[in-house]
């Protein structure tokens, strides 16, 4: 993986700097995001994998996401098509959000949990990772039954496991040792 994002740095920074030109920074997340999950379709991975000509290559890939990509998005996938390089778009576009994210002063976590938290509880995580970080939080949680009891917070390279399972995990690693 860590190929395909040398790979994707480059792009992601041209299209980030653009955007930032251009103050259009959310449009190109959208586009991209877009892009990305196109390249993940299952039928564009076979077209990709073909061996047609990269002219071909971006006709078919333009088409299909039609009104989605704007002129200067039409200019990076036939730049990428011309090097060979459109399967690197979901990873573009994931170097393009990190970046995005740098920008904007906000940081994604996870949020999972043995329940549906209530907001209040989603308030006060979100309040305790803002001061944390210093940087706006924005929350994407998941039910996990099997946590038992408690939830895992994944920001970053941080992961904060408060469950149940984890102290139970980790209670037997302690007397194991």
């Amino acid at each position: 993986m860590s190929d395909m994002t040398t790979i994707a740095r480059p792009y992601a920074k041209a299209a980030f700097d653009f955007a930032v030109e251009k103050d259009a920074l959310a449009q190109w997340a959208e586009m991209l995001t877009f892009a990305g999950a196109v390249v993940n379709n299952d039928t564009m991975k076979d077209i990709l994998d073909s061996g047609f000509a990269a002219h071909k290559l971006t006709e078919i890939f333009i088409s299909v996401c039609g009104e989605q990509l704007d002129e200067f998005g039409h200019n990076l996938i036939k730049v990428m098509a011309e090097n060979g390089r459109l399967k690197a778009l979901p990873a573009v576009c994931g170097e393009f959000m990190l970046m995005k994210h740098e920008h904007d002063k906000t940081i994604e976590a996870m949020v999972i949990s043995a329940i549906a938290l209530d907001e209040h509880q989603l308030d006060a995580i979100s309040a305790k990772l803002e001061q944390r970080f210093s940087r706006k939080v924005m929350l994407t949680c998941s039910v996990d039954e099997t946590l038992i009891a408690g939830v895992v917070i994944r920001a970053g390279d941080l992961v904060i496991d408060n469950s149940v399972r984890g102290k139970l995990n980790r209670l037997s690693d302690t007397l194991l040792s």
